[in-house]
């Protein structure tokens, strides 16, 4: 976890807001937030990226799955949300699952991974799967922020988990792992917290399989919402988001709309 100092009074303040919009407030009994130092954002040059948090053991029941439904993600125990200041580049986004529409693309990508097998299991690492995450670091994420996370790392990414989480391996015919996706399952849908695939593999457009399966896989169980995370219109590595169509985005008033790109989607001056 980044260093963080504790600032109860402005976090509960904004999420009393977001709280009072889903019909929920929090009082100055519930979880403490807290702000993290801020230190160079991993998404945007020149930027600073500063987190609100809350430890996910303090929550109250219930309170995980609105965090979520408010724009939270998940990493290990805490849970977290941006709070840059002068930057509002960071955008929540999620699929309404019974509008999804399947293009071409995704049909073809759904008919050439049909020989795949998803197997969905506790949230549990193994070497096999370090293996894999390694290589996909190595191709994907070179000098990046978790390219040097050993297997004790891995196992806390996967195994520090919130009460609904599942571990989803995709196997081919000969039991081969391709892709794993460390996924939450909330009240109102699916969460993706972090996938990764074979790079060796593109031709099998891993990735977006992934993602395609949460529609799937949220359809089947009554569930109407996928949520992405964060999308940044000035980020290559998120565009992949703004395919998936039709999307929703969280405002900064708390409420969801149909996804369109607008002019404050990218960093702000400070004031």
């Amino acid at each position: 976890m980044k260093r963080c100092r504790r600032d109860p009074q402005a976090s509960r303040a904004h999420m009393a807001a977001g709280s009072r919009q889903a019909g929920v407030v929090v009082s100055a009994a519930g979880p403490s937030f807290y702000l993290t130092v801020p230190e160079p954002c991993p998404y945007l040059p020149d930027r600073k990226e500063r987190r609100v948090l809350a430890l996910l053991d303090e929550l109250p029941p219930g309170m995980f799955d609105l965090l979520t439904e408010l724009g939270f993600r998940r990493s290990q125990r805490y849970v977290y949300r941006p709070d840059c200041p002068g930057c509002r580049a960071c955008i929540s986004v999620r699929i309404p699952v019974a509008q999804f529409r399947w293009s071409r693309t995704f049909r073809r990508v759904w008919r050439r991974n049909a020989d795949l097998t998803p197997q969905e299991r506790p949230p549990l690492a193994t070497r096999e799967q370090y293996a894999l995450f390694r290589r996909y670091l190595d191709a994907r994420h070179a000098g990046g922020g978790m390219h040097g996370m050993d297997y004790a790392d891995y196992r806390a990414l996967v195994e520090e988990a919130a009460a609904g989480t599942l571990l989803v391996e995709f196997r081919d015919r000969l039991g081969q792992l391709v892709a794993v996706s460390v996924t939450d399952r909330i009240r109102s849908g699916l969460s993706g917290v972090y996938k990764f695939f074979d790079p060796a593999l593109a031709g099998r457009s891993l990735g977006t399989l992934v993602v395609l399966w949460h529609v799937v896989r949220a359809g089947e169980l009554g569930l109407p919402y996928v949520y992405l995370g964060y999308w940044i219109a000035a980020c290559r590595k998120m565009a992949y988001k703004a395919r998936f169509r039709p999307l929703e985005r969280l405002t900064a008033e708390g409420h969801w709309r149909p996804f369109e790109p607008v002019a404050d989607d990218g960093p702000s001056p400070t004031p």
